[in-house]
């Protein structure tokens, strides 16, 4: 379970890793079988994402005998059997697609020693745990203990921790790398304060200072050919501005976006956080716009404070006020789940005594010290989770396959 910052390289942290050890193995694609086995299965949440994932394994194994192939929704379906009949090593694929080909007896899941979930805790959340399970479920695919799971994401609430143990080794290894939920210190934060009336206004005046070189996230809802047209111009430079919804909030890696804009907030910080990653990208500066309404998002109020304050950004005094006035807390009351989780939900004690496993706390940025046992008069509970606020469910449209 590896959990680092936007635009830090998660995806090449598992591609390169498997490719290697599959090529060194001797793996090689073979089409003479028909029903393909591959090696490796990675799932994402959404058909961008999915499709990126795979362009990037097709390059980094450009070259060699291992064959990567993707399938997700909104395109033929026979045209994705196909390309798997043809070979597969890396099954690339969303949910929904990904289950449809297995039920069609086209991928057969016995040589499985990879499992990649990206984005692993919205592949857990909410409408994908159950495909998640019948995927881990299927004729096959080898046990956890039998095979290698691998979970990334920018964001691990706790109780998705809990979660991912049923599709992990007992004695799963948790990687964090910065400070986990956090935003990018390389994206300058701006929180504006509007009404729901003028956000449009405020918008227009945001597009005619900055010119051309803006990208907005906002909202999409398009075929899947459109979307796809719609990203490719973008990318190009072709079309400067990008609407989209949540859909393109997670993952996708598009070189040159200086500025994103969210014109609605989100119902969560977690979303938050993912939405602003698209700009700031490994090491690049970039910049986020965020209209504030205080009618509509003092629930997100106490969080934004603590994701500005982590990035060392300005916090404005006007949300400072209403986070802390009574105001912005009570959508408090009853948690979804706890948001910024930045330990190993198993480690729950640490010690000052025993001098072991010193460690650097993500939040404060003390050094605490691990106490295996948890027998020294010491130790005291971690309560960096449990002090953070809470974010209510998702409401946003989401592209489940």
């Amino acid at each position: 379970m590896a959990c680092a910052q936007t635009g830090s390289g998660k995806t090449a942290a598992f591609l390169l890793p498997i490719l290697q050890q599959l090529m060194a193995d001797g793996v090689a694609a073979s089409r003479f079988s028909e029903i393909q086995e591959p090696e490796a299965v990675i799932v994402a949440p959404t058909r961008e994402l999915i499709n990126q994932i795979f362009l990037e394994a097709r390059k980094f194994a450009f070259g060699t005998c291992v064959r990567p192939v993707v399938v997700y929704g909104g395109v033929s379906t026979q045209h994705q059997i196909r390309e798997i009949s043809r070979g597969c090593n890396v099954l690339c694929g969303t949910p929904g697609r990904l289950l449809d080909v297995i039920e069609r007896g086209k991928v057969g899941l016995s040589k499985v020693r990879y499992l990649v979930l990206d984005e692993a805790d919205r592949m857990l959340d909410m409408g994908f745990e159950p495909d998640m399970r019948r995927l881990v479920a299927s004729p096959g695919m080898p046990s956890k203990e039998s095979r290698q799971t691998l979970m990334f994401s920018a964001t691990y609430p706790e109780d998705i921790q809990r979660m991912a143990a049923d599709f992990l080794k007992t004695d799963y290894l948790f990687l964090a790398v910065g400070v986990v939920g956090g935003a990018c210190s390389d994206v300058e934060q701006t929180l504006m304060q509007v009404t729901k009336f003028s956000k449009r206004e405020q918008l227009l005046d945001l597009l005619r200072t900055t010119g051309t070189s803006l990208a907005s996230s906002s909202n999409l809802d398009r075929e899947q050919r459109e979307r796809e047209l719609a990203l490719a111009d973008f990318r190009s430079g072709k079309c400067p501005i990008l609407v989209a919804t949540s859909v393109a909030a997670r993952g996708l890696d598009i070189p040159d976006v200086q500025h994103v804009v969210n014109f609605d907030l989100p119902n969560n910080i977690d979303e938050y956080v993912h939405r602003i990653g698209r700009t700031g990208r490994c090491g690049n500066t970039g910049r986020a716009v965020s209209f504030y309404d205080p009618d509509t998002d003092n629930q997100l109020a106490r969080a934004l404070v603590t994701i500005l304050s982590q990035a060392q950004q300005e916090v404005p005094s006007w949300l400072e006020e209403g986070a802390f006035s009574g105001h912005g807390s009570s959508s408090f009351s009853t948690p979804r789940h706890k948001t910024f989780a930045s330990t190993d939900s198993r480690k729950v004690t640490a010690c000052l005594v025993c001098i072991s496993d010193v460690f650097l706390c993500a939040f404060c940025g003390s050094q605490t010290v691990l106490c295996p046992q948890g027998q020294h008069p010491g130790s005291f509970q971690d309560n960096a989770v449990k002090n953070q606020p809470p974010a209510p469910a998702a409401a946003d449209e989401e592209d489940w396959e």
